[in-house]
């Protein structure tokens, strides 16, 4: 654990803001009915989802800040205090009712109020997270032209939802295998053996990331997701079909470092 710095605040804030958002996805899940009545969502679900939301787009923001380059603490803390009061998503941005309005902000002082309790601690420590940032507008422009250049992505698509067959050296695998069995483990011990540190995740919508490969996770999310790194002999795609796919390396490594991998072979694959 390292004392009070900027690091630390950023670190302190993340974990807190997907603790939150765990925590009310949670109570959310509880509700009866799904949290409505017929066609309408009851008075208890109004004043969870809008948290959820608005803490989701909180963190957007403090993970716009680069953990290796942050600026001094004050700086730091005048952003995550920016980010309580105006963080913004298509979620947030029209609230359906003053339930819901309330909600929002509630929780938009919630965060600055622990912000706030952070830097009354001098002696402020906090367990490391791994890098996760959000790409900047050029970067992620960057890297979706070079996974279209590099390995033909074409509309945020790749195999098996191109116009062309699948080709021999992709591996199709069914998406569930990233949600079951060792298949995330399996991936990150792939990377892992090539010494590969950061994964570059772009998504169909949303943020996108440059983050540890020790919290990549290639899993459709709602919204489409393409993987790459570095070096970009390798590639990864999650879709709205129910499949998850690789290329290069890392679907080179899969077939021979992950003995269940048969199991959950897509039956459209034409590999192996």
């Amino acid at each position: 654990m390292l004392s009070r710095s900027s690091g630390t605040l950023v670190w302190a804030a993340r974990r807190y803001l997907m603790a939150r958002y765990d925590e009310l996805q949670t109570r959310y899940s509880l509700l009866p009915g799904g949290g409505r009545e017929g066609y309408h969502y009851t008075t208890e679900a109004k004043q969870i989802f809008p948290r959820y939301n608005v803490v989701e787009a909180i963190l957007t923001e403090v993970e716009r800040l680069d953990p290796e380059s942050l600026p001094a603490v004050e700086t730091v803390a005048e952003w995550l205090f920016v980010a309580a009061e105006a963080a913004q998503s298509p979620f947030t941005e029209l609230p359906n009712d003053e339930i819901e309005t309330e909600a929002i902000a509630l929780e938009r002082r919630l965060f600055a109020v622990n912000v706030r309790r952070w830097l009354a601690q001098p002696d402020l420590r906090v367990d490391p997270l791994p890098y996760r940032r959000v790409l900047a507008p050029g970067e992620s422009t960057f890297w979706r032209a070079e996974l279209q250049n590099r390995w033909g992505v074409r509309g945020g698509l790749w195999h098996p939802l191109m116009e062309s067959p699948v080709p021999q050296d992709v591996l199709v695998l069914a998406e569930h295998a990233m949600w079951a069995d060792d298949g995330v483990a399996a991936v990150r011990r792939a990377l892992r053996d090539r010494g590969r540190g950061r994964v570059v995740e772009v998504r169909e919508y949303g943020a996108d990331y440059l983050l540890d490969a020790e919290i990549f996770a290639p899993r459709y999310t709602g919204a489409e997701g393409l993987w790459t790194d570095a070096d970009q002999d390798w590639i990864a795609y999650a879709s709205h079909e129910g499949t998850v796919a690789f290329g290069g390396v890392l679907a080179a490594g899969l077939v021979t470092a992950w003995p269940g991998i048969g199991e959950w072979r897509w039956p459209g694959w034409p590999g192996p």
